[in-house]
């Protein structure tokens, strides 16, 4: 009898139990088609399942009365239902497509990044030194984007039929006053810094937010590198620059040096050019980097750079002996105080100091200093997923001395600004930027407002779409401030964008035309610049990246379409600058195979208006090849013009042709990493 009432609670309980089991089913879907691997179940418990190919579910639980049920799958909004269980049989779910907020949004409107970016990578600082036309200057690379001119008598940044004065450098969001190395006139420049400097790059070529001042055209943004982890030690040698770097990793810091040596000396001994130098280029530079990590809230940077550069050409009757010293230095503090709320502070020094013998004529002199000092302070606070805003001051201090002969100037005024920026998801998918920027010429006292405003349309990754609108203005170069008797107030453009663009994992794909006016340029009248020039600058870039055609293959394709008319310094009528070709196209491909990794780039630009005439079309087919001889040792060598072309870049009013002081331009060097854990990096920093 006792055994029997044994059995009997112990079926009962099993019984009870079985019987306790409630059950919950239904589909999920997103309101068109079933979800697939969503998870379902009941909060508080582990009770629960995944959804099938068909976006059905069904599970028990040994819960009574009322539950919370619950769905979630990433990328989507989490679903919570409170209810009896008799009512989460047969169950219908729809899950909402998570909207992005402002701190995952990265808008791309005509934006190029670089290095560490979100998910629109063009290149990186490999890229960079090993593209097939760049010889490892960072400038030369980026004009191979889309927006960009061909320049090859000066080498620097030309966007959108602006001048190369129109584009602004910062680095870690503070001035560079000249971000180029000097040279003789109708010789290419390089640009000063290294891309191994940087951990990511974002070249704007327009429509930039109110952070950015004195940038009338576009503004280069580069972030310095974190603490490093480690030591590193690397070496490099062409036949045209040395350089030797490393970098001592302490606790929470680490110390960064860089050293180069180029001289263009044995260059030419070994592939002569057309010019005649008493000198030959010669270049002395050095860098060092101090970055600190307090904590994770807490980040200081500095970075110091000097450059010694000299030159000597004859030129008809006289030797000219350029000799010129840069130096920039800066140092900025990030404060993290919480997840929402950031201080930033920086300060930044430019000192540029020009001396040139025989610069016009046969014993002159000429002399020129000019020095900048940018102070920085910017707080930045997000109030929740969907409003962010930003707030900052700034100064630009700006000293000047020029002498030739008897002339004389001394040029000394500042740029106090304000700025704020708002960034709000207005809905789904849009998100709305607003900006606000006023400047100060201190010797006018006149003051600038620029509006500037985005919309932009982002429903995931793959697509995004952008309107933008703004009013930017700069400063008038020192000669035509003194000239106008510090009248002429700033240059201004006004900025109209539209951006498309489509992505996939192996494709980028971007559309973008545009329109700028240009208001109070500096126009030559009776011997004195006013500000009565104005000007125009419209048209159409194109850019395309794929490699998906062919494994291992990436291609990439960039036309800039440019219509631009100006009237302004001593054009007697409005017309096309001299520096504007109205068509750029550059097509690129690149291919590894084993350790090998080949090049190839073909450029070409229409003829240029000069009032001498039209030049004939620039074309250059340039090729490089890569040899990842080990993981510490990197060969390259790329070879530029391959077919000797012989391109003018622009006529005198004379009718003299300025053409390269070469055809051809072949460079080879070899990286070496002597202590470094990472294959492949040739980085000093």
């Amino acid at each position: 009898m006792k055994r029997f009432l044994l059995a009997s609670l112990f079926i009962l309980t099993i019984s009870g139990n079985v019987f306790c089991q409630n059950k919950i089913s239904g589909t999920v879907t997103d309101g068109r088609e079933p979800l697939i691997g969503v998870n379902v179940y009941v909060l508080g418990t582990v009770d629960g399942c995944i959804t099938d190919s068909l976006g059905y579910f069904s599970f028990t639980t040994k819960k009574t009365g009322v539950v919370t049920l619950c769905a979630s799958l990433l990328g989507y909004e989490e679903y919570a239902r409170k209810s009896e269980l008799d009512k989460l049989r047969g169950i219908r779910i729809t899950l909402h497509e998570q909207a992005a907020t402002i701190d995952d949004v990265v808008v791309t409107a005509s934006t190029y990044s670089m290095g560490k970016s979100y998910q629109f990578k063009t290149m990186d600082a490999l890229d960079v030194v090993l593209s097939g036309n760049s010889c490892g200057d960072l400038v030369a690379a980026l004009q191979t984007l889309p927006g960009t001119q061909k320049v090859g008598e000066d080498g620097k940044l030309y966007v959108r039929g602006g001048s190369s004065e129109e584009c602004q450098t910062f680095i870690n969001g503070m001035h560079v006053l000249v971000p180029y190395g000097t040279n003789t006139e109708n010789n290419a420049s390089r640009g000063r810094f290294s891309p191994f400097l940087f951990k990511g790059m974002s070249f704007s070529l327009g429509g930039y937010n109110g952070e950015y001042g004195q940038a009338l055209s576009s503004v280069l943004p580069m972030e310095t590198t974190d603490v490093s982890p480690g030591d590193k030690l690397g070496v490099s040698a062409s036949l045209l620059n040395w350089n030797a770097g490393g970098t001592k990793a302490f606790d929470k810091s680490s110390l960064s040096f860089n050293a180069e040596y180029t001289d263009l000396g044995l260059y030419n001994e070994i592939f002569p050019d057309r010019l005649d130098w008493t000198r030959p280029y010669r270049k002395v530079s050095g860098e060092a980097q101090y970055k600190a990590e307090f904590s994770r809230s807490d980040i200081f940077k500095t970075y110091i750079g000097y450059d010694l550069t000299s030159v000597g050409q004859r030129l008809d009757d006289r030797r000219l002996s350029l000799i010129e010293h840069n130096v920039y230095a800066n140092a900025t503090y990030r404060k993290y105080f919480s997840e929402t709320f950031t201080l930033f502070a920086g300060m930044a020094n430019s000192s540029v100091v020009e001396n040139i013998d025989d610069a016009i004529v046969s014993g002159d002199h000429f002399h020129n200093f000019r020095n900048e000092v940018h102070l920085k302070a910017e707080l930045s606070k997000r109030f929740s997923s969907v409003l962010k805003f930003t707030a900052g001051a700034e100064n630009y201090v700006r000293d000047s001395r020029k002498s030739y002969g008897s002339q004389h100037y001394e040029l000394d005024y500042s740029l106090p600004g304000i700025h704020a920026d708002v960034l709000w998801r207005v809905m789904t998918h849009f998100f709305l930027s607003v900006s606000a920027r006023a400047e100060q010429l201190t010797y006018n006292h006149c003051w600038e407002f620029m509006p500037r405003a985005t919309l932009s349309f982002v429903p995931g990754n793959r697509f995004q779409m952008s309107a933008a609108y703004g009013r930017y203005s700069q400063a008038a170069e020192d000669d035509y401030i003194v000239r106008s008797q510090k009248k002429i107030g700033q240059n201004v453009a006004d900025h109209a964008i539209l951006s498309l663009q489509y992505n996939t994992p192996k494709t980028i794909l971007r559309i973008e035309p545009y329109y700028k006016k240009y208001l109070s340029l500096p126009l030559l009248s009776e011997g004195i610049y006013t500000g009565d020039g104005h000007g125009v600058s419209k048209g159409v870039d194109f850019f395309i990246q794929d490699a998906s055609l062919l494994e291992n293959l990436t291609v990439t394709a960039s036309y800039s379409f440019n219509d631009s008319e100006r009237l302004w310094l001593d054009y007697a009528e409005a017309r096309t600058p001299d520096f504007a070709s109205q068509h750029n196209l550059r097509l690129s491909a690149k291919y590894p195979y084993g350790k090998l990794i080949f090049g190839i780039t073909e450029s070409y630009a229409s003829g240029r208006e000069c009032l001498a005439g039209k030049t004939p079309g620039y074309n250059s087919l340039d090729g490089s090849l890569t040899w990842l001889i080990n993981p510490k040792i990197i060969l390259y060598a790329s070879l530029n013009n391959i077919l000797g072309r012989k391109n003018i870049f622009r006529y005198e009013d004379d009718g003299t042709a300025i053409t390269a002081s070469r055809d051809r331009t072949l460079y080879v060097g070899i990286f070496i990493s002597l202590k470094n854990t990472k294959a492949y990096d040739i980085s000093n920093f």
